[in-house]
């Protein structure tokens, strides 16, 4: 059974970046795939398994010989920085976004804050008052410690937070922390069983706040639908 999403209030709207606000597959797997091609790994194979976890932890589960992570992950993220190409919004995602009380919101990614601005940047979404990222934590995703963070910061008990998530790093992350869990499948590329509420987007909803300024998901009927009824 999934967990209500349209009929509770949260504290807080927590959002991973990349699959749930923003889509930057093509980018990513570019230049995913010029690093894998550089250590003799089989792109095809290997790129399925890149998103929702910081690159270093990708890095190492491929247990190659004598490498420097630290480097390697240093490379990565200035290719990705000068590739964004084709990096566009969630369908409804900016609407959603700017509709948003400032510091009822946060960005919680798997990526280095110089290229999370680069992808909100290229995507043209906001900014949020608060965004915890990958180099902020000891453990990235599926550990929690991103989710626990950024609840604390924002003075909250994970079990009050929203979180929308895309990939099962991200999802597992947040079942650990606690929190509530929305799952965006704009950029899902096969059916997958998912145990939680799911959105295609964010065109039909709407964050509204309460009588006591905490947050609900609330359908957002179209005009045309309206003109039809």
């Amino acid at each position: 059974m999934t967990e209500p999403l349209f009929d509770r209030s949260f504290g807080a709207f927590l959002f991973d970046m990349d699959g749930t606000i923003l889509d930057s597959i093509a980018a990513a797997e570019r230049v995913w795939s010029v690093w894998a091609t550089r250590h003799g790994i089989d792109a095809a194979s290997f790129l399925p398994t890149i998103h929702g976890m910081r690159a270093t932890e990708t890095m190492r589960r491929q247990n190659l010989a004598g490498i420097d992570l630290a480097a390697e992950a240093a490379w990565l993220t200035q290719a990705e920085m000068d590739d964004v190409e084709g990096i566009t919004a969630i369908s409804g995602a900016a609407s959603f976004l700017n509709g948003l009380p400032g510091d009822r919101w946060a960005i919680v990614t798997s990526a280095p804050r110089k290229l999370a601005l680069r992808r909100l940047e290229a995507a043209g979404l906001p900014v949020p008052a608060m965004m915890v990222t990958g180099e902020e934590v000891e453990n990235g995703k599926p550990a929690p410690d991103c989710f626990l963070l950024a609840a604390s910061r924002l003075g909250l008990d994970p079990a009050d937070c929203l979180v929308f998530e895309d990939a099962p790093a991200g999802i597992a992350a947040a079942e650990a922390a606690g929190t509530a869990l929305a799952v965006i499948t704009a950029t899902h590329r096969h059916p997958t069983e998912i145990r939680h509420p799911t959105l295609t987007g964010y065109d039909d909803v709407r964050g509204l706040p309460d009588q006591n300024g905490w947050l609900t998901v609330s359908r957002q009927v179209r005009l045309l639908e309206k003109a039809e009824a």
